[in-house]
Order: structure tokens, then sequence, then C-alpha cells
């Protein structure tokens, strides 16, 4: 052995041996030769310091989140993810030792134990696991403006409406409340309501809303909205002293991005805030990962990216760590990418202008290196192999390593049909989110409200019909000069995330996530 390797594989023993638990991610490669001795890992106490997991597709970054979730849940530590094609569920299954995984395995030097894992099985159409939903209320108007892809002037109308529905205990459950909440405020009785107080809605606005709205439904994806609301302890379940592994299946609604990126968002930020603090932890008590990364920053304000931020910093000292996976690390923000201590970096492939700018920008975020030419190494890596640099135990960045990944020990692919149905039908959390609840909620109390004023109104015929307000100011100038909005500015500290409807329990039905 050259006197290159044993400077190597003692570099690298210097910077990847803890004292205590760590995840095995592999064996370091130099010169095109795995070193088995050089081997690669993953303090656990440092897991809540967050990471990245990014590389062009096809390079093995879904076996890399397998890798993590393995180790994680026979470590005890729950996990939860984002199944963008639904092929994780293998991961409850005990996988093979086919020809490819005996080879690497021999390179490794490692033993290879097929083993299977608790994989709990959701879905925000209720149609591939159980149902995860979310009160609108939950939502809050920023993350649900989003959603819908409302403008600067309808998201602060839907704020009004928010507000209105919070000051006048009217809970806004699912969409048929929200829908009923808009037709109520921008005509009629409910216009003239609120005219003085929180300032009128234009009719163009509150179509164009409800719209949206309806788009949402038709896409099938309602059944999300609702009573009962996904309760996020059951992301920390434990089966045999394994963590559960979530899995949240989208690959029937791919087609929405946004919606089940920010879902995801919602989830996270419902975590921060139910979770007590506890400071440094021998293992996190949760690690979250963030596939698709790139949708949940895209088109994002600086409000809200700076929201997303706050979360990353804070969350760590409640014990949960965020990996994010995209195809480059350009595609995270440069405030989030640098909370992320944990990089592993999968092939970058150069095929455009804007390829190489990347590349040289994530050359430039990596440390330097004795024994690679980093931006080559990034363009040459095959499947299965990343370039890796960690924080180690003491919160230091460890030496660049070229790695050769250990095989996941889990199915690499999906479960078969019948395997996938039996495991959704035998969940309790199936059972447990299976019905729909529809409380007495805005939609309701608006209706018989409604009733209640045409009885009256039959009743007394003699009383004028209201006429209509024929000279309107412009939406801008309505939202701009209502009560609601000179208030906004002290409502906004009520909470962290700027809650208008307060800090309630998700059981309430009462509370809003980032509602300002």
């Amino acid at each position: 052995m050259s006197d290159q390797c044993i400077n190597f594989i003692n570099k690298i023993k210097a910077s990847y041996q803890p004292s205590g638990s760590a995840i095995y991610l592999g064996a370091g490669i130099l010169d095109g030769e795995v070193l088995a001795a050089a081997e690669i890992n993953l303090s656990l106490d440092m897991m809540n310091r967050h990471g990245l997991i990014a590389g062009a597709t096809g390079t093995g970054k879904t076996r890399t989140l397998q890798l993590l979730a393995e180790q994680l849940s026979d470590a005890g530590v729950p996990v939860f993810m984002l199944d963008v094609k639904g092929d994780l569920s293998g991961l409850h299954q005990g996988g093979e030792n086919n020809p490819k995984v005996a080879e690497r395995v021999k390179e490794l030097n490692k033993p290879f134990t097929p083993s299977g894992f608790p994989v709990e099985l959701y879905s925000l159409s209720g149609k591939l696991g159980a149902q995860m939903r979310a009160t609108v209320l939950e939502f809050g108007p920023t993350l649900l403006a989003k959603v819908l892809d409302l403008n600067n002037t309808q998201t602060g109308v839907l704020s009004v409406i928010f507000k209105y529905a919070d000051d006048n205990k009217l809970p806004i459950i699912d969409l048929k409340d929200l829908k009923k909440l808009v037709s109520y405020l921008s005509e009629g009785t409910g216009a003239e309501e609120i005219k003085s107080d929180y300032g009128k809605i234009s009719t163009a606005t509150s179509g164009t809303i409800l719209r949206k709205i309806v788009t949402i439904e038709q896409q099938g994806l309602g059944a999300m909205f609702g009573e009962t609301s996904f309760d996020t302890e059951d992301l920390f379940n434990k089966i045999d002293g394994k963590g559960t592994i979530s899995l949240l299946n989208i690959s029937d609604v791919q087609s929405q991005p946004v919606l089940y990126s920010t879902f995801l968002l919602s989830l996270l930020a419902e975590i921060f805030y139910n979770m007590p603090e506890v400071g440094d932890l021998d293992k996190p008590k949760l690690v979250f990962f963030f596939d698709e990364a790139h949708l949940l920053f895209k088109n994002s304000s600086k409000a809200f990216l700076e929201q997303i931020e706050t979360i990353i910093r804070l969350i760590r000292s409640k014990g949960i760590g965020i990996f994010f996976c995209t195809q480059s690390p350009t595609d995270v923000p440069e405030s989030i990418l640098s909370q992320l201590g944990n990089r592993i970096q999968h092939a970058l492939r150069v095929f455009t202008p804007n390829d190489a700018d990347a590349l040289k920008k994530t050359v430039n975020t990596y440390p330097r290196s004795d024994f690679y030419n980093i931006d080559k190494i990034l363009t040459s890596l095959g499947t299965g192999q990343a370039v890796i640099t960690v924080l180690n135990e003491k919160g230091i960045p460890t030496e660049l390593a070229s790695t050769l990944l250990s095989p996941p020990r889990s199915i690499m692919g999906p479960l078969n049909v019948a395997d996938y149905a039996s495991l959704v039908n035998s969940s309790e959390m199936t059972i447990k989110y299976k019905d729909t609840v529809d409380p007495e909620s805005a939609y309701e109390i608006l209706t018989r409200r409604i009733d209640d004023k045409l009885k009256d109104a039959q009743q007394s015929p003699e009383i004028d019909q209201e006429v209509p307000n024929k000279a309107e100011k412009s939406i801008v100038e309505q939202v701009m000069g209502a009560t609601i909005t000179r208030q906004i500015g002290k409502e906004i500290v009520r909470g962290l995330f700027g809650m208008l409807t307060g800090k309630k329990p998700r059981s309430s039905g009462g509370k809003s996530i980032f509602g300002f």
C-alpha cells in the first residue's frame, strides 16, 4: 500500500471515527481504489445539525435516503420521508444478496444481512395509505395562499378572511367552510358587516379565490383538508425498539408539487411548535427528509424563506434533524444551505452553461482536499458513489471523502401490490384517520345565520332591501385602508410565525401555521 493511501486512511479515521453511536455510510475511494479501512461514519448526535443529499437524476440519492433511514430506525430514531415515486415501501421487507450487492459488500469488507423495518404508509389523497389531513385553519392564510397560487393582494384578502373567522369564532375546518366564508364576506349582508372594520372584498378577488379552491377539489385533493387532522405525535412511534419509518406516498399527486411541499412545511412547523427544548442529545428524536426540496423554495417570497430559515435554525435544539434532498446544492437558498452541516453529494452532470455555473458554485461550498480535484471528482462519480463531508462529534467538518456507499438491507424498490395493500389495511393509522369528521364549523354557522335573516326578512316585508354600494374602491385601497391591515403589525407579534388565529392545539381545530 502506498504512503498516500496510508495517509488517506489515517486522515479518514481521524475524521470519521466517533466515540459514540454512528451511521456507517461506506468506505473512502482514492485513485479509483476502495479502501475498506477508510470507514465513513456519521455520528448520531450530529444528525440534528441537518444535512443535504444532492445529485443528478439516477445517481443513487433515493438509495442513500434508504440507507440512512434503515440505520436510524435500527438506532431507535423515527424517520419521516417523502416517497415521490412510491418506491420506498420496500423498506418494510428484507432485500436480496444479488451479485451487485455481493460485489459491493466485498469491496467494503462488510457482512450483508437483509432486514425489513417498521413502515407506516400515508397519502394526501387517502388512496395509497392512511389519510393525512390538516384543517384549513391549521394551514393558515400564508401557506394556503402559496398552495392556491394567490398574488399579494389576494393573499391580503385571505388574511382578512382568516382574521374575521378568528374574531367571530368561525372554525375553518375544510374547503367547504372557506368557500362559504369567501362568498358570505364578498356580497350582501356579510360584505356590509365587515366593511367598516375589515374593508370591502371585491367580487373579482373573491371569485379568483373561489376558482382556485374549486381547482384543488377537482383534482381530488380536497380530502387533505378537514378533520381528523394528522397528529404529529404519530411520527414518533417505535416498534420493538426500532424507529418507525413514516412514508408519505405522493406518486398519485406528483402534478401538485406546491401542495405537498407546503403540506410538509406545515407538518414541520407543527412539530417545531409542539416539541419541547431538549438541547444536545446522543441521538435525534426524529429525522425529517425533504425530498424534491427545490419545490419548497421555488418562487417563495423573502418572508416565507425567512420563516423556513427560522425553523431550520431553531428546531435543532428540539432534537429534530432535517435533511434536504435535491439535484443541486444551488436549489437551496444560501441562508438555509449554511445551516446544513452534513453533506452527501452524488454526481453532478454538466451539459449546459448553467450546469457548469452550478458546478463551480458547488465546488466553492466544500472544504479543500489534499487528495481530490473536487470539480473533476464530482462529475466522475458512479452510481452509489458520493463525495461526503459531515460534522464530527465536536462539530468540526470532516475530511472530504469520495465514498462507495453501503447498499440498503431492504428491498431497493416498492413492495408488490398485495404486500403494499396488506401493510396499509393492517395499519392502526389507516383506521385512525379513515373517516372524515364534519363538526359544526363556519359553513353550518353561516348557513344558519343566513337562513335566520331570510326568515326575519319574510316576516318583516316592510324592511327596505339592501342597496348595493356602487362606489367601490380598488381592492388594494380597501385592504390597505382596512382596520385589519392597520392591526396586522401588532397581531403578528403574538407568535414566532405570526399566528393571527392564536396558539391553540391542533385537536381544538384552531391553530394557524404561518398565519399572517
